[in-house]
């Protein structure tokens, strides 16, 4: 007997409502046009501290445990004299996770009821991180708002980068495709 196929939340609430809601909104003539969240890119980098090795597999822990999926180091790509970096230096300088799919959409579930609401003196995120493609950024000053995260990991802080790649993205659409999924924005008066 085969099991029951697992569907995320929020990817059941945009197949079975979304879709057609934002095609009315936006006022596009084909389903094709609709934005579509095609993947989540979550970074962080290492800092100062890039040739602890301590640190840096702390960072790489953490950022696996958040996204439950196996973190890629980061080379320097350049060299920058101010930061004491040249280009591809052995030692990472940041680790990136890029989710797609099912854990993308529990990944977003999970930022936006769970760890958004724990950040300190949160009053919704910022309606300026759209880049001209429709792809949204947000940056977390702190790991610990997640909850995957022990004390242990807590000890060494760090931020981390979340980027929303949006496919037939605009800001009103992007915007719009958030907000359905219930992204907290702040309140347009602010």
């Amino acid at each position: 007997m085969a099991e029951a196929k697992y569907t995320p939340r929020l990817k059941e609430l945009y197949t079975k409502e979304g879709i057609k809601k934002l095609e009315k909104e936006l006022g596009l003539d084909n389903v094709n046009q609709v934005p579509k969240l095609e993947k989540v890119v979550v970074s962080c980098g290492v800092g100062k501290k890039r040739e602890d090795k301590r640190h840096t597999e702390t960072v790489a822990l953490t950022l696996e445990r958040i996204t439950g999926q196996h973190a890629t180091s980061r080379l320097a790509k350049k060299s920058i004299a101010t930061f004491k970096i040249r280009k591809g230096m052995g030692a990472p300088i940041g680790y990136l996770t890029t989710l797609r799919g099912n854990k993308m959409y529990e990944f977003v579930d999970r930022l936006i009821n769970v760890a958004l609401p724990h950040v300190r003196d949160f009053h919704g995120v910022k309606r300026s991180a759209f880049d001209k493609q429709g792809n949204y950024s947000l940056g977390i000053t702190e790991q610990t708002v997640f909850p995957e995260i022990t004390f242990e990991d807590a000890a060494v802080m760090h931020g981390l980068e979340v980027t929303f790649i949006i496919k037939n993205g605009s800001k009103e659409g992007s915007t719009k495709l958030l907000e359905l999924f219930g992204m907290p924005f702040e309140k347009e008066g602010k």
